[in-house]
């Protein structure tokens, strides 16, 4: 099943759309929109899937979800007939929901950066989610300009926090940096169309135009994993977004995202996405049937 478009139900008079989800779920498909998302489940158990991520969802799970990026809530089935239900927050909006030009400014540098980075989906942790949840709950209770004040302040206690997770694999989004971005894309594009294959660092070097020690320490520091860790990533990606819609079995899927052997594929997969490649298929069927 593909992820489907949604319109954000968004009034004239708001410039962003906050609302409170309570009832027995969430009452959404596997969709994506343009818009940005902040989702605060105050009470809920069971997953959320988003991009090839799938995980356990708990009681103060705080997720920003980038625009277009697909995504789904599922309460637990027996969470929805035993009266405990789902509480959420959810915040949408639009990068430019203050203006064409308004990222652009100075100021704005990190919540431009966070935006970016959302587009893998980012889980928040720590201090900086107990922060970013306070004020979610001031937020639905307010109107006019401090309605907006307190989501800046939110964008801003993300966008300088270390506190935020990646969900969705490095196929998903890479992260880049601009200023590399020629020499980063060059390198990407070659893994991409050789994932089945041996992947040479002395040859991703050439193509960087750079040694193969100095290739190594720019990778690393750009894209905060070594080349076999992003390799490893890319093809695990490859292979959730194989078991979720295509009919191969497990270990053709292994042998056409470039392992040698299931025994290797199971052992990367797990690492990767903390389970199985059968209970991942499995998981993701009764995911997206809802």
């Amino acid at each position: 099943m593909k992820p489907v478009f949604e319109k954000v139900p968004q009034l004239q008079w708001e410039s962003f759309h906050c609302e409170v989800i309570q009832g027995p779920d969430y009452g959404t498909r596997w969709h994506f929109h343009p818009e940005i998302q902040i989702t605060l489940a105050l009470k809920s158990e069971g997953h959320r899937i988003v991009g090839d991520n799938i995980s356990p969802l708990h009681d103060g799970d705080l997720v920003l979800v980038g625009s277009n990026l697909p995504h789904v809530w599922h309460q637990d089935e027996s969470r929805r007939t035993d009266g405990r239900g789902v509480r959420a927050i959810v915040v949408r909006f639009l990068d430019t929901f203050l203006g064409s030009d308004f990222l652009a400014r100075p100021e704005l540098d990190g919540v431009r950066s966070l935006l970016r980075r959302s587009s893998r989906g980012l889980q928040v942790h720590g201090a900086t989610r107990d922060t970013a949840a306070q004020k979610l709950q001031l937020l639905v209770k307010t109107t006019g300009l401090e309605r907006l004040v307190i989501l800046l302040g939110i964008l801003d206690a993300l966008a300088s926090s270390k506190d935020l997770k990646p969900l969705a694999s490095a196929s998903y989004a890479p992260v880049l940096k601009l200023e590399d971005q020629d020499r980063m894309e060059r390198v990407c594009r070659y893994i991409q169309s050789h994932l089945t294959e041996d992947i040479d660092r002395n040859t991703l070097a050439r193509i960087a135009s750079l040694s193969e020690g100095a290739f190594s320490r720019f990778f690393g520091s750009r894209m905060g994993r070594t080349v076999p860790e992003y390799v490893n990533e890319l093809r695990i990606g490859r292979a959730c977004l194989m078991l979720a819609e295509d009919k191969l079995n497990i270990t053709d899927i292994g042998l056409d995202c470039g392992f040698r052997n299931l025994a290797n594929f199971n052992r990367r997969f797990r690492e990767i996405a903390g389970t199985t490649p059968r209970d991942y298929r499995r998981r993701f069927a009764r995911a997206r049937a809802g």
